[in-house]
């Protein structure tokens, strides 16, 4: 793995839309090298984060710093070669083929007189190999299911070689399946070329066993940040989501498995935790999560 050599950090940011405040006075330097994961409630700010630090929403005050240069003030193109963006719902062109829209990823590279290379096209077959789509290189995007989506605009951001990738709940509409195939692809990334990851994901449990640090938001500002281990606690899960929980270890990998007491179930989950009752069950409680 290649030593991580680019820095991306936010410096009390604020971001909105309109007249509406949504992220506050944020500051969060990402950890170069590793797979970093922002948590939170709907509606607490951790897309229009993303998009400050992808530079598609202005800051209000503050600035989000590549490299220690402020991102605002940076070519496109520049900006373009070292980070990287999967948005939450990309627009695809009508009837395009895989192998053209992985190559899209490869425009940055391009100048007023650099034209496509052999090269461009060994890093495009590389990318389609690495997310194992290379046999739907001729398939237009349009006839592909859900994942095999999610992959085509993976092998884009691959295509591009940035060095650091901000992605935007890379597995919403997918299946359990799918989700923990992405991120398996994720990491391998992170782990073979020491790309710097930074994902937006809904599900705790997840971010909680793919991501190396945690960033926990609530209303727009900054709860808690650092390894999962340290800041998934049942305090955490319910200040930051609103849910009451039990916090015991993933049987699998040995990080914060986050279990949900819902009204029908919290009675008996503090009977079996505390032992009330004539019939009281261990206070281990019983989890089945399957195998990624």
């Amino acid at each position: 793995m290649t030593d991580p050599v680019h820095t991306l950090a936010v410096e009390g940011i604020t971001v909105g839309y309109d007249d509406r405040v949504v992220v506050h006075d944020m500051t969060l330097e990402i950890e170069p090298g590793a797979v970093t994961a922002i948590v939170g409630a709907n509606g607490c700010g951790k897309s229009t984060l993303l998009r400050a630090m992808a530079r598609l929403l202005p800051a209000r005050t503050g600035a989000v710093l590549l490299d220690g240069t402020p991102i605002d003030t940076m070519r496109s193109r520049d900006v373009a070669t070292v980070l990287g963006l999967l948005p939450q719902a990309p627009v695809c062109p009508e009837g395009i083929a895989v192998a053209d829209l992985v190559g899209r990823g490869r425009y940055p590279h391009q100048g007023w007189f650099r034209r496509w290379t052999t090269q461009d096209d060994e890093v495009v077959e590389q990318a389609l190999v690495a997310t194992d789509i290379l046999d739907l290189a001729d398939r237009s995007v349009d006839e592909l299911s859900g994942g095999q989506r999610q992959r085509v605009w993976i092998a884009m951001a691959l295509a591009q070689q940035t060095d650091v990738l901000l992605l935007d709940e890379p597995t919403t509409f997918l299946d359990v399946a799918h989700q923990v195939d992405v991120l398996d692809l994720l990491v391998d990334l992170n782990r073979d070329r020491g790309t710097t990851i930074v994902m937006v994901l809904h599900d705790l449990n997840l971010a909680a066993r793919y991501a190396d640090h945690l960033v926990a938001l609530t209303d727009g500002r900054l709860y808690a940040q650092g390894d999962p281990s340290d800041i998934v606690t049942e305090q955490m899960v319910q200040d930051v989501f609103g849910m009451a929980s039990r916090v015991v270890p993933d049987p699998v990998t040995g990080s914060p498995l986050v279990l949900p007491l819902g009204r029908h179930h919290a009675s008996a989950a503090t009977v079996r935790r505390f032992g009330h009752g004539p019939s009281a069950a261990p206070t281990e409680l019983p989890v089945a999560v399957p195998a990624p």
